[in-house]
Protein backbone atom coordinates (compact mmCIF):
# COMPACT_ATOMS: atom_id res chain seq x y z
CA UNK A 1 0.00 0.00 0.00
CA UNK A 2 1.37 3.42 -0.96
CA UNK A 3 1.43 6.08 1.73
CA UNK A 4 1.10 9.80 1.02
CA UNK A 5 1.76 12.45 3.64
CA UNK A 6 1.03 16.18 3.67
CA UNK A 7 2.11 18.46 6.50
CA UNK A 8 0.05 21.48 7.50
CA UNK A 9 1.78 24.08 9.67
CA UNK A 10 0.11 26.78 11.74
CA UNK A 11 1.32 30.26 10.79
CA UNK A 12 -0.74 32.61 12.98
CA UNK A 13 -4.35 33.29 13.93
CA UNK A 14 -6.36 30.96 11.63
CA UNK A 15 -3.77 30.77 8.84
CA UNK A 16 -1.99 27.53 7.96
CA UNK A 17 0.49 26.58 5.28
CA UNK A 18 0.39 23.21 3.60
CA UNK A 19 2.75 21.89 0.97
CA UNK A 20 1.46 19.53 -1.68
CA UNK A 21 3.85 18.12 -4.29
CA UNK A 22 6.26 20.98 -3.64
CA UNK A 23 3.56 23.66 -3.97
CA UNK A 24 2.70 25.75 -0.93
CA UNK A 25 -0.91 26.63 -0.23
CA UNK A 26 -2.07 29.03 2.46
CA UNK A 27 -5.32 28.02 4.14
CA UNK A 28 -7.20 30.62 6.13
CA UNK A 29 -10.58 31.20 7.70
CA UNK A 30 -13.05 33.90 6.80
CA UNK A 31 -12.78 37.09 8.85
CA UNK A 32 -15.96 36.22 10.76
CA UNK A 33 -14.14 33.15 12.11
CA UNK A 34 -10.92 34.90 13.11
CA UNK A 35 -9.05 34.63 9.82
CA UNK A 36 -7.90 37.23 7.34
CA UNK A 37 -9.10 35.47 4.18
CA UNK A 38 -5.51 34.92 2.94
CA UNK A 39 -6.31 31.61 1.29
CA UNK A 40 -9.00 29.06 0.59
CA UNK A 41 -10.90 27.10 3.19
CA UNK A 42 -10.31 23.33 3.33
CA UNK A 43 -13.81 22.15 2.32
CA UNK A 44 -13.86 23.93 -1.07
CA UNK A 45 -10.50 22.29 -1.80
CA UNK A 46 -12.36 18.99 -1.65
CA UNK A 47 -14.40 20.19 -4.64
CA UNK A 48 -11.19 21.17 -6.45
CA UNK A 49 -9.67 17.77 -5.74
CA UNK A 50 -12.61 16.01 -7.37
CA UNK A 51 -12.71 18.42 -10.31
CA UNK A 52 -8.99 18.16 -10.96
CA UNK A 53 -8.86 14.39 -10.63
CA UNK A 54 -11.69 13.67 -13.04
CA UNK A 55 -10.67 16.43 -15.50
CA UNK A 56 -7.16 14.96 -15.83
CA UNK A 57 -8.64 11.52 -16.45
CA UNK A 58 -11.12 12.74 -19.05
CA UNK A 59 -8.56 14.74 -21.04
CA UNK A 60 -6.13 11.80 -20.99
CA UNK A 61 -8.82 9.35 -22.13
CA UNK A 62 -10.05 11.67 -24.91
CA UNK A 63 -6.48 12.08 -26.19
CA UNK A 64 -6.19 8.28 -26.44
CA UNK A 65 -9.51 8.24 -28.33
CA UNK A 66 -8.15 10.94 -30.69
CA UNK A 67 -10.98 13.28 -29.70
CA UNK A 68 -9.92 16.93 -29.78
CA UNK A 69 -11.83 19.37 -27.60
CA UNK A 70 -11.28 23.13 -27.58
CA UNK A 71 -11.77 23.26 -23.83
CA UNK A 72 -13.01 21.50 -20.75
CA UNK A 73 -14.41 23.14 -17.64
CA UNK A 74 -15.33 20.94 -14.73
CA UNK A 75 -17.68 22.60 -12.26
CA UNK A 76 -18.21 20.83 -8.95
CA UNK A 77 -21.11 21.90 -6.78
CA UNK A 78 -21.32 20.70 -3.19
CA UNK A 79 -24.20 20.64 -0.74
CA UNK A 80 -23.30 20.96 2.91
CA UNK A 81 -25.40 19.53 5.71
CA UNK A 82 -26.40 21.61 8.71
CA UNK A 83 -25.47 19.34 11.62
CA UNK A 84 -22.04 19.28 13.25
CA UNK A 85 -19.68 18.29 11.90
CA UNK A 86 -20.79 20.28 8.83
CA UNK A 87 -19.87 18.04 5.92
CA UNK A 88 -20.69 17.55 2.26
CA UNK A 89 -23.83 15.49 1.78
CA UNK A 90 -23.80 15.67 -2.05
CA UNK A 91 -21.53 16.72 -4.90
CA UNK A 92 -22.60 17.30 -8.50
CA UNK A 93 -20.03 17.42 -11.31
CA UNK A 94 -20.75 19.33 -14.52
CA UNK A 95 -18.46 18.49 -17.45
CA UNK A 96 -18.60 21.41 -19.86
CA UNK A 97 -16.88 20.53 -23.15
CA UNK A 98 -16.10 23.20 -25.73
CA UNK A 99 -15.87 22.44 -29.43
CA UNK A 100 -17.78 21.82 -32.64
CA UNK A 101 -19.22 18.48 -33.71
CA UNK A 102 -17.99 16.71 -30.59
CA UNK A 103 -18.92 12.99 -30.44
CA UNK A 104 -21.21 12.83 -27.39
CA UNK A 105 -20.86 9.04 -26.99
CA UNK A 106 -17.06 9.31 -26.73
CA UNK A 107 -17.32 12.20 -24.27
CA UNK A 108 -19.71 10.14 -22.17
CA UNK A 109 -17.44 7.09 -22.33
CA UNK A 110 -14.46 9.19 -21.14
CA UNK A 111 -16.53 10.60 -18.25
CA UNK A 112 -17.87 7.14 -17.34
CA UNK A 113 -14.36 5.64 -17.32
CA UNK A 114 -13.11 8.40 -15.06
CA UNK A 115 -16.05 8.12 -12.70
CA UNK A 116 -16.23 4.31 -12.58
CA UNK A 117 -12.62 3.24 -12.93
CA UNK A 118 -9.89 5.86 -12.67
CA UNK A 119 -10.69 8.83 -10.41
CA UNK A 120 -9.48 7.90 -6.94
CA UNK A 121 -10.94 11.04 -5.38
CA UNK A 122 -14.40 10.14 -6.67
CA UNK A 123 -13.97 6.54 -5.49
CA UNK A 124 -13.19 7.83 -1.99
CA UNK A 125 -16.01 10.37 -1.94
CA UNK A 126 -18.70 7.98 -3.19
CA UNK A 127 -18.28 5.98 0.01
CA UNK A 128 -19.37 8.96 2.11
CA UNK A 129 -21.76 11.04 0.01
CA UNK A 130 -24.11 11.11 -2.95
CA UNK A 131 -22.44 11.95 -6.27
CA UNK A 132 -24.01 12.88 -9.60
CA UNK A 133 -22.86 14.37 -12.89
CA UNK A 134 -23.92 15.78 -16.22
CA UNK A 135 -22.32 16.58 -19.56
CA UNK A 136 -22.78 19.85 -21.42
CA UNK A 137 -21.42 20.79 -24.82
CA UNK A 138 -20.72 24.44 -25.65
CA UNK A 139 -20.03 25.20 -29.31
Amino acid sequence: MKKISVETRWLEEMAFETEVNGHKIILDADTQFGGKNRGPRPKPLMLSALGGCTAMDVISILEKMHVKVDGLNVIVEGELGEEQPVKFEKMHVIYEFKGKNLPFEKLKKAVDLSEEKYCGVRASYKKIMELSSEIRIVE
